[in-house]
């Protein structure tokens, strides 16, 4: 008689632990060994230059290196940001030229630096150019119409459009001028005394962006927004840090202090969230209900796109979707604004006759009386200025795409698995694009619009381009006309002594040591 060892469930058990552990580790060592070796070969037969693969940093530790030592001490008064800023990618340029790669861990970075095909990745016409996906980490801080691909991508770009249709936008106007009265009448208090005071406007644009967010997205419930923002803040400072970093599959798993604290926001601002969504889901359920606000356009554009299209579960966002596009307003709405009205207002502090000429504009069309939104489209002079701020200061330096199929690009053929970099900041200060000024504050190069201010189309593109362009920009632009309408009527300003020029990146282009201005009351 033939016996069964008892023995032989454990053995098979640990055999297919094992086998698992075995396809697992070949798994990580196709991704930081094969693969790398596999798409940099395939990119130097293309004639490509760049850095060797380090196993498994990559170049993270020189961007690391560079950024510490760019970042130890300021700059001088000059627009030639771009040393200081990506210092890494600078010297790669140099060395290795114009279309050249990079690593980030085992992932290849070909910067492409031709606006005729960064046009062409952005239009992404066939769907093979994506964003790459975004740790999970990041994913509490920004997720959405920001990252969302394919149909989902379209389904939420159609359903949040009409919350930002200009004729919307305009019955935003009076949340706009509430926010710029407080800002002056602080900055009032502030100079009441003798006439002018010393001021850093980072922190004070960052709180009036938080109060325009607020205030547009929630309406009457704009003081839980600001809870919001301060928590979404916070968030950022975290999952910023944990980006830049090469992310260990399972890691956001581990109980770390950081992770832990990043649950704990990420729930709460959740619930803050929720807790309006459904006071505002029976509001709009009540007829004869109506609000201007961004959360009740995007809710009831999403009841309508449901309703339109069969009403089933699937056919519109569901409230987690609701909640994470809340977010995401709050993240981009306020970076972009308050990183534009700040470099605007150093811009102008370094370049005063241009700060009278927008002023003289401003007093033209608007004598005393507020802004309004007619008016605001009239002033050519402050749209230049912003829009050379945008070209020289862009809030966000670089974009990135990844290709998910063999693409061809004018005469490189890309594998499968490649991250292309498109760094807008690199574009706008190319001479060749640009002219020889092209590091100069010139607003007068847009005196004819965006289409003729460079030498090829395409080489301004701020806020990104294509299908993808920030569904928010037009609602950036007129906050930033307002806000700095309303200052030039009340204040002329100039650069502190204090004031070290010292811009960063950490989600988008920051001052290191903030923004000294002086204020002085005319």
């Amino acid at each position: 008689m033939a016996f069964v060892s008892v023995d032989m469930p454990w053995s098979l058990g640990w055999g297919l632990v094992g086998v698992l552990f075995l396809v697992r580790a070949l798994s990580a060592l196709h991704w930081v060994w094969w693969r790398p070796r596999r798409l940099e070969r395939a990119l130097r037969a293309q004639g490509l230059e760049g850095t060797r693969y380090r196993f498994p940093h990559g170049d993270v530790k020189d961007y690391d290196r560079l950024d510490q030592e760019a970042r130890s001490k300021p700059m001088s008064f000059s627009h030639q940001i771009i040393p200081r800023v990506l210092p890494y990618l600078h010297q790669t340029i140099k060395k290795n030229g114009k279309t050249s790669f990079t690593w980030f861990g085992p992932e290849p970075r070909v910067i492409m630096m031709d606006p005729g095909l960064t046009r062409e990745i952005l239009s992404n016409k066939f769907g093979h150019f994506e964003k790459p996906n975004l740790n999970p980490l990041g994913r509490l801080l920004v997720t959405g119409l920001a990252i969302y691909e394919g149909e989902k991508w379209a389904k939420h770009r159609r359903i949040i459009n009409p919350a930002f249709h200009l004729e919307k936008l305009k019955c935003m106007m009076p949340a706009f001028s509430a926010c710029c009265d407080e800002l002056i009448n602080k900055w009032d208090g502030l100079v009441a005394s003798n006439g002018s005071c010393e001021l850093d406007v980072w922190p004070e644009f960052q709180s009036f962006t938080a109060d325009v967010i607020s205030r547009t997205a929630f309406g009457s419930n704009f003081r839980e927004g600001q809870r919001i923002f301060h928590l979404q803040q916070e968030q950022a400072g975290l999952a910023i840090r944990a980006l830049q970093n090469i992310y260990i599959p399972g890691f956001r798993f581990l109980p770390t202090k950081k992770n832990k604290r990043m649950k704990e926001i990420d729930i709460e601002i959740r619930t803050l969230l929720m807790r309006m969504i459904e006071r505002r889901e029976m509001a709009i359920r009540k007829e004869g209900t109506s609000n201007d606000d961004l959360l009740s356009l995007l809710m009831e554009s999403n009841f309508r796109h449901s309703k339109e299209n069969g009403g089933s579960k699937n056919s519109g966002m569901s409230i987690e979707e609701v909640i994470q596009e809340c977010k995401l307003f709050y993240f981009a709405g306020h970076e972009t604004t308050s990183v534009l009205l700040t470099w605007t207002l150093v811009a102008l502090s370094m370049h005063p006759s241009w700060q009278a000429r927008a002023r003289e504009e401003v007093n033209g069309v608007f004598g005393k009386n507020k802004p309004d939104y007619d008016g605001l489209s009239r002033l050519k002079i402050v749209t230049m200025v912003l829009y050379e701020v945008l070209r020289l200061y862009p809030p966000a330096v670089l974009l990135m795409r990844k290709t998910y199929k063999e693409m061809k690009l004018g005469q490189i053929t890309f594998p499968e698995g490649v991250q292309l970099l498109l760094p807008i900041i690199f574009i706008h200060h190319d001479p060749e694009f640009w002219g020889e000024d092209a590091s100069e504050f010139n607003p007068e190069r847009f005196a004819d619009g965006v289409s003729k201010a460079s030498k090829i189309q395409g080489a301004f593109f701020p806020f990104g381009g294509g299908p993808r362009i920030c569904i928010g920009q037009s609602f950036a632009v007129i906050e930033a006309k307002m806000a700095l309408a309303r200052i030039l009527q009340h204040f002329t300003f100039e650069i502190s002594p204090s004031y070290a020029h010292a811009p960063y990146t950490v989600a988008t282009l920051h001052p290191q040591h903030g923004a000294q201005i002086i204020l002085h009351k005319h």
